[in-house]
């Protein structure tokens, strides 16, 4: 067990085993995508559906805090014009988000994105 101080509060103490970090608290482990989650929420007000945070992963789709803060201002600027669900742009990566909950529903990256038909939204937003 690895104790963090920076962070021990927030999310527990930290356990390695077989090449995998996992955050403990309360009897109940915590994967690292679990805790960027809930970073990533109370940093920006944005959610990631357990679907949009796996296929990240897949995809080896990562994002900085530049791509973050677009992201964030992305979702406040389609929210102004009153959509309920937005296609964003985001370098070489779509988002499907849910402007009225701030979720990120999935997402796509490079040769994914080609040939693909976007439905049941109601705005688009390069960011």
């Amino acid at each position: 067990m690895v104790e963090r101080p920076d962070i021990a509060g927030y999310v527990g103490s930290l356990g390695t085993g077989s090449g995998l970090t996992r955050i403990i608290r309360s009897g109940r482990d915590l994967s690292f995508v679990d805790v960027l989650k809930v970073q990533l929420e109370r940093e920006t007000g944005i959610t990631f559906s357990a679907h949009a945070m796996e296929r990240l992963n897949d995809r080896g789709i990562t994002f900085g805090n530049s791509e973050i803060s677009r992201l964030s201002q992305a979702v406040e600027k389609a929210q102004e014009k009153g959509a309920v669900d937005s296609l964003i742009l985001l370098n070489d990566t779509a988002l499907i988000v849910s402007i009225k909950n701030k979720t990120v529903v999935t997402a796509l990256s490079g040769d994914s994105i080609k040939d693909n038909v976007f439905t049941n939204i109601d705005s688009a937003v390069i960011a």
